[in-house]
């Protein structure tokens, strides 16, 4: 392989869209000024650190928007005052997003908690006895439920509950009834594990679930969805565990019909993470939100192994400055999608610089995927979103939320007020489909349009 092509490689490797950056990586961009002021340090971390009790927060924000990064750099912060944190990623912890209920989160606080902290694990083994005939005919298996550490057959509770859809269902059957006294065996746990620390209270414990956000919405007639039955209905048992936690939620549910509702139930306002505001709601450019995004860019090229630090990032590495700007503002502020393209955009490259034709080529398939996420009838949604730069509270909109179709955005305005507004992915502009209801959308009076908002089909 040449010296040109191992360069290209590394470069590409630096832009992985799925690893989040770890407290203090010299790879970390601080966007905060074009996200509102957005802070999780002083947003979420001080609710615990000022509070005179436990506490028990939410945290959100789009899927890839960088929640997991800003996550670790907490972690660490909490850290450095003190705090024993525990941080566990939902797919890590043997949870399927695409099929999580309460029962399997509990399992993975469980097992990560008894993972991490040493104490007295009498009561979750006891509990654990008790049920282990059905648990083992659940599993087709006895693997690791002698073990002296409570750990092994959690870890195999959780990993049977990942991989086997019919033994999932078993296991939960058996678990649910019993979760208020696996609750009170595990606090007992942390009770005891927490004194022998040198932090020594349990106040002092605080507890990081991470990519729950990851779970997609299922709607049943009549029924709650199950963003619902996990962040609402069991609300009561998420609020039970015995130290700070804070879990990830999708951010459909929080702007919801129970967004109230949470935040009534849990500690504090639900801490949203927005976009990098690359445009204004005028649609002009952003300078600060460019600057960030190219930084970001400027970050993971000259931190690549084999990189002339010496190289222009435009001219060496980009062709032209309108092709690096171009990938930027396509992303919508969007950190994963930023990644994605420009990895795209070095596939399509055998030596730097990036063209511009690169770089159109890495858009045009990004458009491709979020083209074939949107139903007909969400196409005149997007048209009004990106005109109205709202949303309605309810299903439809609420969908384009959550599959990243409308993304969101904020920033302080001259009063200090935080400004919160929405856009159509920068990406889906480009779409014929999306060009044709904006027209029609146009081309009908307001008042027409807010009447059958409801049922854009109406409009023809």
């Amino acid at each position: 392989m040449s010296t040109k092509l191992e360069i290209l490689k590394q470069i590409y490797n630096s832009f992985d869209p799925f690893e989040p950056l770890p407290a203090g990586d010299p790879l970390y961009v601080n966007c905060s000024e074009v996200r509102g002021e957005e802070d999780i340090l002083v947003d979420v971390g001080r609710q615990i650190t000022y509070a005179d009790r436990i506490t028990h927060q939410l945290y959100t924000g789009h899927r890839g928007a960088g929640k997991s990064t800003e996550l670790l750099r907490l972690q660490a912060d909490l850290q450095k005052q003190g705090y024993r944190v525990v941080y566990f990623a939902a797919e890590e912890a043997d949870i399927d997003p695409e099929d999580a209920q309460y029962t399997d989160i509990l399992l993975a606080c469980t097992r990560n908690l008894l993972k991490n902290l040493k104490g007295n694990e009498g009561p979750i083994q006891q509990w654990l006895q008790s049920r282990k005939t059905e648990l083992v005919e659940a599993m087709q298996s006895d693997v690791g439920f002698d073990s002296i550490e409570a750990e092994a057959p959690f870890s195999k509770l959780t990993a049977t509950l990942k991989v086997s859809p019919t033994a999932r269902a078993q296991i939960r059957k058996i678990v649910e009834p019993h979760t208020p006294s696996l609750i009170e065996a595990l606090n007992a746990f942390i009770t005891e594990a927490m004194a022998k620390t040198p932090e020594k209270s349990t106040d002092k414990l605080v507890l990081l679930v991470d990519s729950l956000d990851r779970i997609p919405p299922i709607l049943r007639e009549n029924e709650p969805s199950n963003h619902e039955q996990i962040f609402v209905d069991r609300s009561e048992q998420l609020k039970m565990l015995g130290c700070h936690v804070i879990y990830t939620v999708p951010i459909s549910l929080v702007y919801s019909g129970r967004g109230a509702d949470l935040r009534d139930i849990y500690d504090a306002e639900i801490q949203v993470l927005p976009m990098v505001m690359v445009r204004d709601q005028a649609g002009d450019v952003c300078p600060a939100g460019l600057e960030a995004m190219r930084q970001l860019v400027r970050q993971r090229v000259f931190y690549a192994k084999g990189v002339d630090p010496a190289m222009q990032l435009v001219g060496d590495i980009f062709d032209a400055p309108e092709t690096l700007d171009q990938l930027c503002l396509m992303s919508g502020g969007h950190m994963r999608n930023l990644m994605q393209m420009a990895q795209e955009a070095i596939k399509q490259t055998v030596a730097l610089p990036i063209s511009k034709k690169a770089v159109r080529l890495a858009i045009t398939k990004a458009r491709n995927t979020y083209r074939n996420t949107v139903y007909d009838s969400q196409w005149l949604l997007l048209a009004k979103v990106s005109q109205t730069k709202e949303i309605l509270n309810d299903e439809a909109h609420r969908k384009l939320l959550f599959n990243r179709c409308i993304l969101e955005y904020r920033y302080i305005d001259g009063e200090g007020e935080i400004v919160c507004w929405r856009n159509v992915h920068p990406l889906l502009r480009g779409v014929k489909e999306f060009r044709a209801a904006l027209e029609r959308f146009e081309a009908h009076s307001p008042v027409m349009i807010e009447v059958n908002s409801h049922d854009p089909a109406r409009l023809n």
